[in-house]
Parts: structure tokens; C-alpha cells; sequence
């Protein structure tokens, strides 16, 4: 318990100021089932600092990683390469957000099938359906990547995840976003990684294999024209309804892009799959300067099961 107050009072010390005026992200979105993973620690340990559901509905904010932007309207998540990680099996560093569906509840576990997580329909369990606190379910975010890495391994240069599904130990999906240093916009692309299996690429804005580009082939164009470029505001949006899972990028003046994966064989039916949302930045470069940063801002962030 007396852990628990110091942790308390280092973080109320440090962490409670804002960027914008009187605004705190609870202000801009509604964060009451989200906590928070940064990548320092406020203790000065080797753990990263976490943000309950609670905390963030009472006003937690960190100046540097998770804050409310200049113009009041959204929330900055930026990640640097050097950082606390989440774990020792964790390569890279991340400022994101964990969807928490027990609300503040701390009487019910963060893992397992339980009213803090949520399943598939085609969960072959009636009882892990009943147990679950949803079934299915959606996201939806508007956001701007403010700024991507230019430094380290050129193959690491420029990518962040900008949003997840997780299961207890694989990703049916990431979302990712890259700009290489010399391309004026950037691009996107899904990953589905089936239970027990390996990434399967699915290429949405931009060529083909985007996470092994390097700067130098000469099959790469210098940008392109249906990019998305640093600050420039776009959404995206999961829908999952049992194996089906529906991808959509939108942006304004062109056409939405939508990429459909069937997760029939994914192994993603199994009793024990349990899911949660995941948003904000996680660094996908290792190898770059240490305060070399991914940010990236969001506008909207709605989730329905």
C-alpha cells in the first residue's frame, strides 16, 4: 500500500500539466475505458508508467508523451526510440492506449474472458461469449502522424503503429503508417497475424511489401500522389463481425480505401481468444538517435461492441 501513495503523489507531481490551456485529454476524448502506457518512469524504476482509466478521467497528462495539442482540439501521443519498454520481450516503445471495458472497475481482472475484454462471434464458446464484456466491435479514429523517425537502420526509418487488435498473445490486426526521410507523403498498411502464425501484409495506401522499403531501391518513387502526408487529418476505422474483419481509411476529396480480411482459419474462435483496442504510437525503429520521435495526433476516437 505504501508503494502504491508514493507512485501516486510522483505522478500527481510530475505529470498533471497540459500544453493547451485548462484541457486534459479526458477533455477531447472520452478516455473512461482507456489507460495509458508511456515510455518513461516516473518512479525511476524500470517500469513504464501506466495511467488508469480512473487517473485519466482525474485529469493524468504527461507534458512530453500524452497531452492535449496547442489548438485545444486534440491529444498528442509521441514516443521516442529510447524508452522504458513494456516488457523484456518487447522491442520497441510505444505512448498508447489499452481499451479497459471494465471502466475504472479494478474488482475485475485486465486479462482473460471477463467483463474487461471482448470476443468474436464466432467464439465457439457460448459461455466465453456470455463472460466476455462484448462481441465484436469497432473502432473509429480520426488522427494526424505529426512526425515520423529519419534516423537509424533504413529499413526501421519512419514507421509507427497507429492502432491494434490485441489477443492475449498475437495481433488480428495493426495499423501502420510510414513516411521514408526523402518521400514527401507517406504510406499505409495493414498486418493480420492469425493465432500461431506469422504477419500477413495487406498494402491499403501506397506499393506493395511497404515494411521492407529502403530509401535507396530503385523500384520506389520518389512520393506519391495518394499518400498521406505529415499532419495531414485522415480515419480509419476496424469493424469486426466474427471471422469478417473490415479495414477503411478515409480522407477528404478521395475515395475511402477499404481492405476486407477473412479470419476464418485465423484461430481466432477458440474459447480462450480474448480481444482489446489498442491506439496512440508504437514505435516501430530501435536503431535510430535516442530522441529521435514518432507523434502523432487524435481527433476522434470512438469504440461500440
Amino acid at each position: 500500500m505504501k508503494t502504491k501513495l508514493l507512485a501516486t503523489a510522483i505522478i500527481s507531481t510530475l505529470s498533471f500539466g497540459t500544453h493547451a490551456a485548462d484541457k486534459i485529454p479526458a477533455d477531447i476524448l472520452d478516455l473512461s475505458c482507456w489507460k495509458v502506457t508511456l515510455p518513461v518512469s516516473l518512479t525511476g524504476g524500470d517500469k513504464p508508467t501506466e495511467f488508469s482509466e480512473t487517473e485519466i478521467v482525474n485529469g493524468a497528462n504527461h507534458e512530453d508523451y500524452f497531452f492535449v495539442n496547442e489548438a485545444g482540439d486534440g491529444v498528442v501521443f509521441r514516443s521516442p526510440i529510447a524508452g522504458v519498454r513494456t516488457s523484456e520481450n518487447t522491442k520497441y516503445i510505444r505512448s498508447e492506449l489499452r481499451e479497459m471495458m471494465r471502466c475504472g472497475d479494478e474488482t475485475i481482472s485486465t486479462r482473460g474472458v471477463n467483463g474487461n475484454n471482448w470476443v468474436f462471434s464466432n467464439n465457439v464458446s457460448e459461455d466465453s461469449q456470455k463472460m466476455a464484456a462484448g462481441v465484436d466491435g469497432t473502432l473509429e479514429a480520426t488522427l494526424s502522424v505529426d512526425h515520423v523517425t529519419t534516423t537509424g537502420e533504413i529499413w526501421q526509418q519512419g514507421r509507427v503503429i497507429i492502432g491494434q487488435i490485441h489477443a492475449p498473445k498475437d495481433e488480428p490486426v495493426k495499423i501502420y503508417y510510414r513516411k521514408l526521410p526523402n518521400h514527401s507523403t507517406g504510406s499505409l498498411w495493414i498486418s493480420h497475424e492469425p493465432n500461431r502464425g506469422d504477419d500477413i501484409i495487406f498494402p491499403m495506401i501506397g506499393p506493395s511489401k511497404p515494411n521492407y522499403w529502403r530509401q535507396s531501391d530503385k523500384d520506389i518513387p520518389a512520393s506519391f500522389d495518394d499518400g498521406i502526408a505529415l499532419g495531414e487529418k485522415f480515419s480509419y476505422k476496424i469493424q469486426i463481425e466474427g471471422s469478417d474483419m473490415t479495414v477503411t481509411v478515409s480522407r477528404d476529396g478521395k475515395p475511402d480505401v477499404v481492405q476486407k480480411v477473412d479470419m476464418q482459419n485465423s484461430g481466432y474462435e477458440e474459447e480462450d481468444q480474448w480481444m482489446y483496442f489498442k491506439a496512440g504510437v508504437y514505435n516501430q525503429n530501435r536503431t535510430g538517435d535516442a530522441d529521435d520521435y514518432v507523434q502523432a495526433t487524435f481527433y476522434k476516437l470512438d469504440v461500440t461492441h
